[in-house]
C-alpha cells in the first residue's frame, strides 16, 4: 500500500514537471484516469451483458465506489475522487447527449398514444411528490433532531426528490419486450426531470418572505409557458435541420457534414433553450424526435446508421460517467467531515426521504392510472393493471444524476459547503442515489421478469402495435381524394363514421389525422417516407 501510495505522488509531481503547473497537471493526472476507469467500466459492463441482477448503472456504481476506496487510501484519507462534481458541467455537457439520444430513438407512435397519461404522471406527478416530500421533511425532520432549514430549503428538497432517474430506468426496462410499459417509464422520466428542474429554479426565484396567495398560479403559468416555448423551439429547431439537409442535400459531397449538422444543431437547440431561461431537456427531447422523423430521412444511409451509432454512444458515455462519479464522491471524506450529524440522525433523515419517495410515488402512480383507464374507451387501448402500476411505481423510486445536481445547486457553491447542515442534506442525497440505484435497480429486472411474464409481453407487445381491425383503415373526409367523395352523401357518412371513430377512439383517430396531414403538407416539405 505504501508503494501504490509512493506510486500516486510520483505519478502526479511528474505531470507537474511535464505539464508546468501544478494545477494542470493534476488535471491530466484526473482525466487520464478517469478515462482508464471508464474503458473499465465498458469492459466489466461487457462481462456482466448476461447477468439479470445486474445492470450498467449498478456496475458503474459499484466500481465508482471502488475507485474511490483506492484513492481514498493512496492520498492517506485527503480525498476519494478523480474529478470534483460541479452542477453546470453536468447540465451543459453530461445530461444533452443522455435526453437527445432518449428522444432520436424513441419509439414515437407509443410515446404520442400515451401522451396524456405521461403528461399526467410527469406533471401532475411530480407537483404531488413535490407537496408530500416537502410537506414530509418540514414535519419530521425537527422529530429527529434535525433543523435550520428555510422554507425554501424544505421546498426544494421536494423539486430535489421528485427527480426520477431516466437513465437508469432505460437500462431497466426493454422497450422491445414491454412497448407500452416502456413508453409510460420513459416518458415520465423525461418530463418528470423538466418538470423537476423548472419547479426547482422557480422555488429559488420565490420571496419566501414574501409570499402572496397567487404564487402557485404563478408557478403553474410559468411552468406551461416554459414547457409550450421548449417545446415549439425545439420542433422548430428540428424542423430547420430537416428544411436544410433535404434542400441541399449535403451527403452529395460529405456525409460527415450531415452527421456534424444533426449533432451540432441539437446540441444548439438545447444551449439556446438554456440561453433564453426555458427548459433545455425538453427542447432537445422534441428535437430528437424530430429530426428522427424527418431530418434522418434526408441523409445518406451511411449517415443514418452513423447518427443512431454516434448519438447513442455518446449517450451511454455520459450514462456511465454520472453513475461512476456518483459511487466515487459517495466517500468524498469532506462533506463527511462537515456534517455534524450524529448516525442515528443520519439514518432518520434517511429513512424519512425514502419512506416520503415511496409515498409521493405511490400518491400519483396509482390515481391517475385508474384515472386513465376509466378515460379511455375499452378499444383505446389496453389498460394499465395492476402489476404495471407496480412495475411504475417502482422503476421511478430510483434517484439520479439531476437530483444530485440539484442538490448541489441548492446547497453548496462550487460544490463546497461550510454549512454542517447543509453537508448533511448532500451526504443525505448521495447515498439515497446510490441505495435507490443499487437496491431498486438491483431488483427491478427480478420483478418485471415476475409481475409480467414473458407470454404476456407478447400479449402486450402484440396488442399495443396496433390491431387489424378494419376501422384502422377508414377514410378520413377532410383528406380524401375526389374519387373517393364522389358525392355529399358518401362524404356525409364518412363524416359521421369518423365523428363516431374519434369519440370511441380518440387517440388512435388522432394520430390517423395527423399520418394523414403529415404525408400530404409535411414529408413534401421536411422529408421523410410516405405512409401508406
Amino acid at each position: 500500500m505504501a508503494a501504490a501510495a509512493a506510486w500516486w505522488e510520483a505519478l502526479v509531481a511528474a505531470a507537474a514537471v511535464v505539464g508546468g503547473t501544478a494545477g494542470s497537471s493534476t488535471t491530466v493526472v484526473s482525466i487520464c484516469v478517469f478515462t482508464a476507469v471508464l474503458c473499465l467500466c465498458l469492459v466489466a459492463g461487457h462481462l456482466l451483458e448476461e447477468n439479470k441482477w445486474v445492470n450498467e448503472s449498478i456496475t458503474a456504481l459499484i466500481i465508482g465506489c471502488l475507485i474511490g476506496a483506492i484513492i481514498f487510501l493512496l492520498t492517506k484519507g485527503k480525498q476519494s475522487h478523480i474529478l470534483r462534481f460541479d452542477e453546470q458541467l453536468f447540465f451543459i455537457y453530461v445530461l444533452p447527449p443522455i435526453i437527445f439520444n432518449a428522444g432520436f430513438q424513441v419509439k414515437k407512435k407509443q410515446f404520442f398514444h400515451n401522451f396524456m397519461t405521461i403528461m399526467s404522471f410527469g406533471v401532475f406527478g411530480v407537483f404531488i411528490s413535490v407537496a408530500i416530500v416537502s410537506a414530509g421533511c418540514y414535519w419530521l425532520f425537527p422529530k429527529v433532531g434535525f433543523g435550520k432549514l428555510d422554507a425554501s430549503d424544505y421546498l426544494a428538497l421536494g423539486a430535489i426528490f421528485s427527480s426520477t432517474d431516466t437513465v437508469c430506468t432505460l437500462q431497466v426496462i426493454n422497450q422491445d419486450e414491454t412497448p407500452r410499459l416502456y413508453s409510460l417509464v420513459f416518458g415520465e422520466g423525461v418530463v418528470n426531470d423538466a418538470t423537476a428542474v423548472v419547479l426547482f429554479n422557480a422555488i429559488k426565484n420565490l420571496n419566501i418572505s414574501h409570499l402572496k396567495g397567487g404564487v402557485v398560479l404563478k408557478v403553474i403559468s410559468d411552468f406551461l409557458y416554459l414547457f409550450a416555448t421548449s417545446t415549439i423551439l425545439g420542433i422548430s429547431m428540428g424542423l430547420s435541420t430537416a428544411f436544410v439537409l433535404k434542400a441541399l442535400y449535403l451527403g452529395r459531397h460529405s456525409t460527415d457534414r450531415e452527421v456534424a449538422l444533426m449533432a451540432l444543431m441539437a446540441y444548439l437547440s438545447y444551449m439556446l433553450a438554456e440561453l433564453l431561461d426555458l427548459s433545455g431537456i425538453l427542447t432537445v427531447f422534441f428535437c430528437g424526435i424530430v429530426m428522427s422523423h424527418y431530418a434522418w430521412h434526408n441523409v445518406t444511409a451511411s449517415s443514418r446508421i452513423t447518427t443512431k451509432h454516434i448519438f447513442a454512444t455518446l449517450s451511454f458515455i455520459a450514462e456511465t460517467f454520472i453513475f461512476l462519479y456518483v459511487g466515487m464522491d459517495a466517500l468524498d471524506i469532506d462533506k463527511w467531515k462537515t456534517s455534524k450529524a450524529s448516525f442515528k440522525t443520519s439514518i432518520s433523515i434517511f429513512g424519512i426521504i425514502i419512506l416520503l419517495v415511496l409515498l409521493g410515488r405511490a400518491a400519483f402512480v396509482y390515481p391517475i392510472s385508474i384515472l386513465s383507464n376509466n378515460m379511455s374507451g375499452s378499444s383505446e387501448r389496453t389498460p394499465i393493471t395492476l402489476k404495471h402500476q407496480v412495475v411504475i411505481w417502482w422503476a421511478g423510486l430510483m434517484r439520479g444524476a439531476v437530483s444530485i445536481a440539484l442538490a448541489y445547486n441548492q446547497f453548496t457553491f462550487s460544490g463546497v459547503t461550510s454549512d454542517p447542515v447543509h453537508a448533511t442534506i448532500i451526504t443525505s442525497t448521495i447515498i439515497i442515489v446510490f441505495f435507490t440505484t443499487l437496491v431498486f435497480g438491483f431488483l427491478t429486472r427480478p420483478l418485471i421478469s415476475t409481475m409480467l411474464p414473458r407470454h404476456s409481453r407478447a400479449l402486450s407487445r402484440g396488442h399495443s402495435t396496433g390491431s387489424n381491425s378494419p376501422k384502422d383503415d377508414f377514410t378520413l373526409p377532410f383528406f380524401s381524394t375526389d374519387e373517393d367523395a364522389s358525392g355529399s352523401g358518401i362524404v356525409l357518412e364518412q363524416a359521421k363514421r369518423s365523428i363516431s371513430l374519434l369519440l370511441e377512439r380518440p387517440v388512435h383517430t388522432v394520430h390517423i389525422y395527423w399520418r394523414k396531414f403529415d404525408d400530404k403538407f409535411m414529408r413534401p416539405i421536411f422529408g421523410g417516407p410516405q405512409s401508406h
